[in-house]
């Protein structure tokens, strides 16, 4: 887990390695253990290091593997990669260290652009070829790593998170119309290639781009579920599926284990991260580390799950951290995860991760995390509405259920000049839900919410307020085999017992029922979802700043009206429409974007 950074000339100069110099330098966090810089040419590398595995300097990058021609820069973890250098070992293949950044470089060579075929794991990598000047990205099937990219005539510059970019110099800030429209409609999710800015793009997930020395590029995507009901399933029945998903979640909790450091998990105290220390209990891990954050509570909520990751911790004799934080620390960390945002994100769950993951730090430097099983079996709330939908009604269920708000409301809330006249969120998720597969409505959303939702939402979230920290998460609800086989699984067993059947009936022999049966809960931070006195301070400075009125973003006449009652307009599925509206000033104010 770490940052990289790279430029690729296409003009015939030499890389500006002062620019990469500086886009590594905005990395330290994502890489406290190391820093590195290579260049030869038109082609130069940066990188920041958090050491996982092979903590010897023979594992540091950018790696030259000069026998092979080829420099590779990597962001992720290859949780097969010892069964991998085995297999290229047999072939011929040397070693010379011990580090999962060597296989990939090594399966790049043998197996070309397929290579990302035989990888299980998270990732982002550039790979430089030496003979040819050809570059390769790639980024992993579920999108956990991030890979942000700007390109011009001249040149392409890429880095892991989009404040390295804009630290390299030449990137605009006009504001992408298309993820603006998404930002207020589609539950602020911006689909990959977009960013909220014009000038910047991110790899999409599952894909492989070859960039030639001209650059010209091809795109190579290379994984992509059906949510089918396969024939090889067809005589299963539900115990069958239970039994072949519980035995894909313990190799996927297991195969993140891998580290030459110890490994902990942040326990919320839902059933996700609950059965992850049950399935880590059942397989002999001893002394295992867990965290959990709480806060203070405000407007009637609470702001704490402590009752119920108490009883796992308990149960299951884990060494627990019971993170308690004061209301005075929350404000200034408000200013901070905005500052880790590559993009703007709504959740008031960053903070509580921001928060959560600089005090996790302090004692592990890696921890398994349950996110992805809500998108992958049908966890939340907006998934049964759609169980008696026709297929071809699917579209307008969905976003009825899931957008923030319709495209007709728009007007009154954004100036004529950020506006765009068709409905872009529902354009792109008719367009989604277009594509050949997905046998059912429900079907349909899962698809789109593990393929675009999850990955500019909650994934997002967790790799960039882990990584603020220099903390590694890993994810095996995310598992792309597991994943595979959890989109083949028929409907009703994911919606069964109010979403995620299938999981709480593999949890019940585990663990107490009392965290398998319990209200869906999720990262409680009162005071942002109630605002008032400070945070509501913050929020009105943000859209009175001198950069907010020169870019004229909002409707004063909305403003005001949002002002005048700040807790009562929310989006469909509750988020505070102010703080959405202000977080975006405050993320672009933060990385200086007038």
């Amino acid at each position: 887990m770490c940052g990289l950074s790279g430029e690729l000339r296409f003009d015939g100069r030499a890389a500006d390695v002062d620019a990469v110099v500086r886009m590594t330098a905005t990395m330290v966090a994502r890489g406290p253990d190391g820093v590195g810089i290579w260049a030869s040419g038109p082609v130069a590398f940066g990188h920041r290091r958090l050491r996982i595995i092979d903590l010897s300097e023979r594992g540091a990058q950018p790696m030259v593997d000069s026998e092979l021609g080829l420099t590779t820069a990597f962001n992720g973890c290859i949780y097969n990669y010892q069964q991998l250098r085995d297999e290229l070992t047999a072939a011929g293949y040397r070693f010379f260290s011990t580090s999962d950044t060597e296989v990939i470089g090594k399966a790049y060579h043998r197996w070309g652009v397929h290579c990302v075929d035989h990888f299980a794991g998270m990732f982002a990598f550039a790979v430089a070829e030496r003979d040819t000047g050809r570059l390769v990205l790639a980024r992993d099937r579920l999108g956990i790593k991030p890979l942000y990219y700007a390109v011009d005539a001249e040149r392409l510059r890429f880095a892991s998170t989009l404040p390295a970019l804009l630290a390299g110099g030449g990137i605009s800030s006009d504001l992408d119309l298309v993820a603006l429209h998404h930002y207020f409609s589609f539950h602020s999710v911006v689909p990959a290639p977009h960013t909220i800015l014009a000038g910047v793009r991110k790899l999409p997930a599952a894909t492989v781009r070859v960039v030639e020395p001209d650059g010209q590029y091809t795109d190579e995507v290379y994984w992509s579920p059906s949510f089918t009901r396969d024939d090889a399933y067809a005589g299963w029945d539900a115990g069958d599926w239970q039994d072949a998903i519980a035995a894909r979640l313990r190799t996927a909790v297991r195969r993140r284990m891998v580290a030459d450091v110890p490994v902990g998990v942040l326990l919320s105290g839902g059933l996700d991260s609950s059965l992850i220390v049950a399935l880590l209990a059942e397989a002999g891990q001893t002394g295992l580390a867990t965290f959990s954050v709480g806060f203070e509570a405000a407007g009637g909520e609470s702001g704490d799950e402590f009752a119920y990751s108490d009883i796992i911790a308990e149960h299951f004799g884990t060494d627990h951290h019971q993170i308690r934080v004061p209301g005075s620390r929350l404000l200034p960390a408000v200013d901070a995860a905005i500052a880790a945002m590559s993009e703007p994100m709504v959740s008031h769950d960053c903070v509580a991760f921001y928060l959560l993951s600089q005090e996790v730090s302090r004692h592990v430097k890696v921890v398994q995390s349950g996110q992805g099983a809500d998108e992958v079996f049908a966890g939340y709330s907006w998934y049964p509405p759609l169980a008696d939908v026709p297929r071809e009604a699917a579209v307008d269920a969905y976003l009825s259920v899931f957008a923030d708000r319709p495209h007709r409301d728009l007007p009154a809330m954004v100036e004529p000049s950020y506006l765009l006249e068709r409905d872009a969120s529902r354009d792109f998720v008719a367009a989604h839900f277009a594509h050949p597969g997905a046998a059912t409505s429900v079907d349909a959303a899962l698809r789109i919410d593990s393929a675009v939702m999850l990955i500019d939402d909650p994934v997002k979230r967790v790799d960039n307020m882990t990584m603020a920290a220099g903390l590694e998460a890993r994810t095996p609800f995310l598992d792309h085999e597991l994943v595979e086989l959890a989109a083949a699984c028929p409907p009703e067993l994911k919606l069964a017992s109010g979403g995620k059947g299938v999981l709480k009936d593999i949890g019940r022999p585990l663990m107490p029922v009392d965290v398998i049966d319990r209200p869906k809960g999720y990262f409680p931070v009162p005071a942002i979802r109630h605002l008032n006195g400070p945070f509501l301070e913050r929020v009105r400075e943000a859209l009175f700043d001198p950069a907010a009125k020169a870019r004229g973003l909002y409707r004063p006449s909305w403003v005001q009206s949002m002002l005048a009652a700040p807790n009562d307009n929310r989006t469909t599925l509750g988020a505070n429409a102010l703080w959405q509206a202000a977080l975006l000033e405050m993320w672009l104010q933060t990385h200086g974007l007038t």
